[in-house]
């Protein structure tokens, strides 16, 4: 569905049936967090470019809410981690993936 500042996620939800309003919510966030999410986070959310570029489904996508080490003055944001499980193991690029499930291409110049 698309998000408020217009691109396309794969977890944002919003009732929409006629003539009622819904609530918003983002269906990647766990229970304690999910209370406390809000459109506004949408914003620099990296979710959508992740499942943008790389569409592997065996990756599976975990956020919460926070800020990044050392950076007291930033707001609040989405934190996004990601497993492979067919790896086993932590993920530690989603933008590419684990490399074991997507080997990368290897071209060969005939001459």
């Amino acid at each position: 569905m698309r998000t408020p500042y217009g691109r396309h996620c794969p977890y944002y939800y919003v009732d929409t049936r006629r003539w009622h309003d819904g609530q918003a919510e983002c269906r990647l966030l766990a229970a304690p967090d999910a209370a406390r999410w809000t459109a506004e986070l949408c914003r620099d959310c990296p979710v959508p470019e992740i499942s943008r570029v790389n569409a592997c489904p065996q990756m599976t996508l975990h956020a919460h809410i926070g800020r990044r080490p050392w950076r007291f003055w930033e707001k609040p944001r989405l934190l996004v981690s990601a497993t492979c499980n067919r790896s086993g193991g932590k993920v530690e690029d989603p933008y590419v993936g684990c490399g074991q499930c997507h080997p990368p291409m290897e071209f060969e110049v005939e001459s």
